[in-house]
């Protein structure tokens, strides 16, 4: 027995049984977790064949950095829901495929925060003060102190290439050696930096002013070979490098040239463009240190991000959502509380549209009014789960947050949208417009303070809809007894009406009326109301 959660949040008990593969080696401590909820296999070492052999079995994988999850394996896994890493990193998951299958990818980026700050750290004074190399000496019998003269920390410039969690913490404890923190990161703004003792500046001025480099960021196409001949050439003579972040970085190769020359002293390398790194340039030169991807190898970084990825695999397999989703829009954890309302109402008013819209949707446009039209890329949360609504209830596989810009693309609907401060008089306003081959349709929402949302106004009549439950919305000619003949029909099927909304622009004209009833709607009854004279159309819709 499982307890999951319903649509409407509540948690109810399911008889489902979830499988869950780690082809890893994680922490028990997180795999504890995971048994007391759903059955896990433990296989690690698989290959690429093995897995795609196996994975269609199972609703989760979990893996490190050995899993290769390559499109044949996401193919294959036709049950999977998520795939967790437990680490930072994921490039090596392949994210298209997984974002393309709705698949949830998320990670543990703060279980090992400490872990490779702390490497970083004992990786640079290693690097200044060239203690591997004298303890190898040591070991060999040999007494030359001389050979092992080093540099100070104090009152160096230090240039952190990436200022996350990871870089930040770095910072912090640099500071305290007295160095000069320099740092690059397009997403921290000037003044964020200066908050953490860090002089903000380009890539290029970071390269020519730092004595000690480190990099911080994931390994993406703009991050690729950042490090290389031409911008080492740009360093300073004697420059120290570090890279306990990803392999790829780094070029290897211009890296080992710049050292075998003089111009870099020296370069720290934990991580590594293929690993383990049999031929890689670095292995065998006396002024590189090199680590076996040791940055989050410490008891309790395993556990952390164990126990952080475990969690989040029981949260998404039973109706829940992943703390790190890293192929999802990202929301402010100050903003979540204000923004779930307009995304649960946003998939509302989609599923609405899609049920009572004519013709093939072809373009659907949101509009964010009001204090909505402030919030910036957070919008984007609730346009996915907007199209999530629109598309979900048509298509034959799953649409959620992680696809669903994807799935619209595939199928030609554009979308677009616009943030205003007008609102029609309410606080915040959400409009969706869909254009479809044959007109289009608007609906706008509110999310009111106390009385929870509301559908407010459907092709231009205002009215006071609460998003629930069935209902049956027909536009009609306003005259006495249409509405009283439909209650007529609805009454001798024993349908029951929970409540109406009539809107209309002038007396005597074409109105529209949504009644909320109490359950389904035969098509039979449905075809009996567009018969009655005075009704133009009827749809039944279940929100």
């Amino acid at each position: 027995m499982t307890t999951i959660k319903s649509s409407s949040g509540d948690l109810v008990m399911s008889t489902v049984k979830f499988n869950v593969l780690v082809s890893d080696d994680l922490a028990e401590e997180g795999i504890e977790i995971l048994r007391e909820k759903v059955m896990v296999d433990v296989q690690t070492g698989l290959s690429e064949d093995e897995l795609v052999a196996t994975i269609e079995n199972y609703d989760a994988l979990l893996v490190r950095s050995g899993t290769q999850v390559t499109e044949r394996v996401i193919e294959a896994g036709k049950k999977l829901r998520f795939i967790g890493r437990a680490g930072a990193g994921v490039d090596n998951i392949d994210m298209k495929a997984a974002t393309k299958r709705g698949i949830i990818v998320a990670n543990a980026p703060e279980g090992n925060t400490l872990a490779a700050t702390e490497h970083t750290m004992a990786m640079m004074l290693s690097l200044c003060r060239n203690t591997p190399q004298a303890n190898a000496s040591m070991q060999a019998g040999e007494w030359k102190r001389s050979k092992f003269m080093g540099v100070e920390l104090n009152e160096k410039t230090l240039g952190i290439v990436g200022l996350g969690r990871i870089g930040r913490e770095i910072a912090k404890r640099a500071s305290s050696f007295d160095m000069k923190i320099i740092g690059y990161d397009p997403f921290i703004t000037t003044e964020k930096a200066a908050a953490m003792g860090i002089q903000s500046m380009s890539l290029e001025d970071l390269f020519k002013q730092a004595d000690i480099i480190t990099v911080h960021t994931p390994l993406i196409k703009e991050t690729r070979h950042i490090v290389n001949s031409q911008t080492i050439k740009t360093m300073k003579d004697g420059v120290r490098i570090i890279n306990c972040a990803r392999g790829g970085i780094i070029d290897e190769q211009a890296l080992a040239d710049a050292v075998k020359s003089g111009k870099v002293a020296g370069a720290a390398i934990d991580v590594f463009e293929s690993e383990p790194p049999k031929d890689s340039p670095l292995l065998g030169i006396p002024g590189i240190i090199t680590t076996p991807h040791l940055g989050a190898s410490t008891v309790e970084a395993q556990k952390n991000v164990s126990i952080s990825v475990a969690k989040q695999c029981l949260e998404v397999l039973t109706g829940g959502s992943a703390k790190y989703v890293v192929n999802a829009p990202i929301i402010p954890a100050d903003l979540h509380d204000s923004i779930q309302p307009f995304a649960i109402l946003a998939e509302k008013m989609g599923r609405l549209l899609v049920q009572i819209a004519d013709g093939r949707i072809q373009k659907l446009e949101m509009i964010y009014g009001g204090e909505l039209g402030s919030i910036g890329p957070s919008s984007k949360l609730i346009t996915h789960m907007a199209i999530k609504g629109l598309l979900d209830p048509i298509l034959r596989f799953p649409v959620n947050m992680v696809n669903a810009s994807v799935v619209a693309q595939d199928r030609g609907i554009s979308v677009s949208e616009t943030q205003t401060a007008e609102s029609a008089g309410y606080k915040n306003l959400l409009t969706m417009n869909v254009v479809t081959d044959t007109g289009n349709l608007c609906i706008s929402g509110s999310v009111l303070y106390q009385g929870g949302s509301r559908i407010v106004s459907i092709a231009g009549y205002t009215m006071d809809m609460i998003p629930e439950g069935a209902v049956i919305i027909s536009r009609h000619l306003d005259k006495p007894g249409v509405i009283g003949r439909a209650s007529t029909i609805l009454g001798e099927s024993q349908i029951n009406i929970a409540g109406m909304q009539v809107g209309r622009f002038k007396a005597g004209e074409e109105a529209i009326m949504v009644l909320n009833v109490d359950g389904d709607v035969p098509e039979g009854v449905m075809e009996a109301i567009r018969g009655m004279p005075g009704i133009y159309s009827a749809k039944f819709a279940r929100l």
